[in-house]
């Protein structure tokens, strides 16, 4: 097939540091290519990627410093969209909702992966405005807040089976938070969870602007007032990823929010890491209880859950991701509903909630 995927341009695909939707994009670019399809990438112009690179921007939006409005940027990309439309047997988009009242004028197939929160009371109308779009969710708990829509499919979100490589002896003896320093994430938990379990806490994630004052507040206190216990070492890379969670004893991901899908949970099952996570937002349809680690419904909970980590097999954990969140899973899923926009005789069929999110020919 011809796919175009159009992604985000705050990061490059695959993203540097942080960029949980970049990153998917690149995998499922990626693997689709490997996989025998046409693949097109618009994307910013640092990118990497075996698909041919429509560049809509000089770099990731995020790292330069001379642009002040990320909007010009989108519609340009859009424009680029549009003049190739009829190239592609489908459009995939990946940037929310800027597309839509375009494609009510052109006759395309296109569909679109919602990968945030869909909570947001400004949202409702709009998605009432334009029901008849296909949409995608990475999570079927992702879906609960949306009025009726076109919905295509859900599909987990998958990772390249040799990117994390699984570590069952880990060097560390230490917990990990990965991700965001914001008030959703709840780091402040992560560190309450460590401290009261007496185990070092190494926290890598990126302060974005609109959560420096949340850090400044909250965040940074506590880790200076834990100093013999907590470590904040910043933004990681992919290689540092690895050694990151590999060697944890389990990765903390003590949330409040109705998280879309949450995907460190994945990378530290590829690593072999349990994951002690509390059940909001896609939690409960990721990870497995008392196989791929623990979903705990209070401070005290985690607390013991740490202590119960090492009953846990990390060969165990990893298959449990081999099983379910494989990149070749998310593609043939995607490729699926591809084919039921190409063809009306076509249908792609979601399986069960909490499985893997596999879609099948009807």
């Amino acid at each position: 097939m011809k796919i175009a995927q159009i992604a985000p341009l705050a990061e490059c695909c695959p993203p540097s540091l942080y960029g949980g939707t970049e990153r998917i994009v690149s995998y499922l670019t990626e693997e689709l290519v490997r996989q025998g399809h046409d693949v097109t990438l618009f994307a910013s112009g640092d990118s990497v990627t075996r698909a041919r690179l429509e560049p809509c921007c000089d770099m990731a939006l995020r790292l330069d410093a001379s642009v002040r409005d990320p909007l010009p940027y989108y519609v340009m990309m859009l424009d680029r969209v549009m003049l190739r439309a009829n190239c592609f047997d489908v459009l995939h988009f990946h940037i929310d909702m800027v597309h839509f009242p375009l494609l009510r004028h052109f006759p395309v197939r296109a569909v679109t992966t919602l990968h945030g929160r869909l909570d947001l009371p400004d949202l409702q109308p709009f998605y009432a405005r334009f029901p008849h779009f296909p949409l995608v969710s990475v999570s079927t708990a992702q879906r609960a807040p949306m009025p009726p829509v076109n919905w295509a499919g859900t599909v987990h979100h998958g990772l390249p089976a040799d990117l994390l490589p699984c570590c069952v002896n880990p060097r560390g003896d230490y917990l990990a938070f990965l991700g965001r320093i914001s008030p959703e994430k709840r780091p402040d938990q992560a560190i309450e969870i460590a401290v009261r379990a007496g185990m070092p806490l190494k926290i890598a994630a990126k302060i974005d602007n609109v959560d420096r004052a949340y850090w400044d507040s909250t965040i940074r206190p506590l880790v200076a007032a834990h100093a013999g216990i907590v470590e904040y070492i910043g933004e990681i890379d992919e290689r540092g990823k690895a050694a990151f969670l590999g060697n944890a004893r389990a990765l903390l991901f003590p949330i409040d929010w109705p998280e879309p899908f949450g995907l460190v949970m994945i990378e530290a099952m590829a690593c072999g890491t349990p994951v002690i996570a509390f059940p909001c937002g896609s939690v409960q349809e990721v990870i497995e209880h008392g196989v791929s680690g623990y979903i705990v419904h209070s401070i005290d909970e985690a607390v013991a859950a740490v202590r119960h980590t090492a009953a846990l097999s990390r060969t165990a954990v990893r298959a449990a991701f081999e099983a379910r969140f494989t990149v070749e899973r998310m593609a043939r899923d995607y490729v699926c509903i591809y084919r039921s926009l190409a063809d009306p005789g076509v249908t792609a069929t979601p399986q069960p909630e909490g499985e893997a999110g596999a879609l099948a020919l009807a």
